[in-house]
């Protein structure tokens, strides 16, 4: 029950400030860290760094074993699906683990088609996302240089460095839905995971994005390659200079993302919110983590 107090405890009563920042209650939180660009920027670096390593390493760590065998395109398809499992595993793991990681630091996006449905609902703000799309192409481009160093250039000349590629029969239209549509799957449990207030995860978002991923690489894999990134694309396409029908994991993955960011914005979380931003002036508005519910 709420007592009065006198003009004089009153004004000599405050409240106690927090310490330290390893201390400070949630509420403080997001004007402790979401707004460090270069912290954020560099978790971004990492994350993708990490999913490039893993998501295309497995790519050419499966074409140095199986070298003597791919002898042919049929022959790299049979062998592609053979191994599906391992490469769907690599890719969500390294999503997984990662998120996981930083994703209190950065919201752990590590993908340009994820920034672009935070952009699009005005869930962060634009100078910050120029930073994450800089530091994730960045990343995809530092690990695909790391593995042309690391493998033989059979393996990197059998998978054109892991980049995703469309397989025989899967016409560019065709491959550009296939993205779009995996795109729009990994977005859309993003935002019901990390970015609703409501969602059921919360503090396990980083599993249900990563089992997301490993879904959709099962299922979009064996056509596409399933990249669901244009960083993913990015770094491998760089350092093997092979651009062939490139625009399909650019294209595919942003029109798919922004499309799941703003249905479920706009079904579920706009009226939870006010309608002008809210945040600091110099960052915008706050974008919401795994594990903490957005303040905007």
């Amino acid at each position: 029950m709420h007592s009065r107090r006198s003009g004089r405890a009153a004004s000599t009563t405050a409240p106690s400030k927090p310490l330290n920042n390893a201390v400070r209650p949630a509420a403080y939180l997001p004007s402790a860290m979401d707004h460090d660009p270069l912290r954020r920027g560099v978790a971004e670096f990492v994350g993708t760094f990490t999913l490039i390593f893993a998501g295309a390493g497995s790519v050419l760590a499966i074409a140095k074993a199986l070298a003597p065998a791919l002898t042919s395109a049929p022959a790299i398809d049979v062998y592609s699906g053979l191994t599906l499992v391992g490469v769907a595993l690599a890719n969500g793991l390294a999503i997984a683990v990662m998120v996981s990681a930083v994703g209190h630091i950065s919201g752990g996006h590590f993908n340009p088609a994820v920034t672009l449905g935070f952009v699009v609902t005005r869930r962060i703000a634009p100078s910050l996302a120029v930073v994450y799309w800089s530091m994730q192409f960045a990343g995809a481009a530092a690990a695909a240089a790391l593995l042309r160093w690391l493998f033989p250039e059979s393996a990197r000349r059998l998978t054109h460095l892991g980049s995703p590629g469309l397989t025989s029969g899967v016409s560019v239209w065709q491959g550009l839905v296939i993205e779009m549509v995996l795109t729009f799957f990994l977005v859309w449990v993003i935002f019901a995971t990390a970015a609703d207030p409501g969602g059921t995860f919360k503090s396990i978002a980083g599993l249900a994005i990563g089992l997301t991923i490993t879904m959709d690489v099962l299922v979009g894999g064996p056509m596409t390659g399933a990249a669901m990134n244009p960083a993913r694309a990015f770094g491998p396409e760089l350092l093997s200079r092979h651009w062939t029908d490139a625009w399909v994991w650019y294209a595919g993955p942003f029109v798919g993302g922004a499309l799941a960011a703003l249905v479920y914005d706009t079904l579920y979380l706009r009226a939870q919110r006010p309608l002008l931003p809210v945040g600091t002036p110099e960052t915008g508005v706050i974008e919401p983590r795994p594990g903490d519910a957005a303040a905007s």
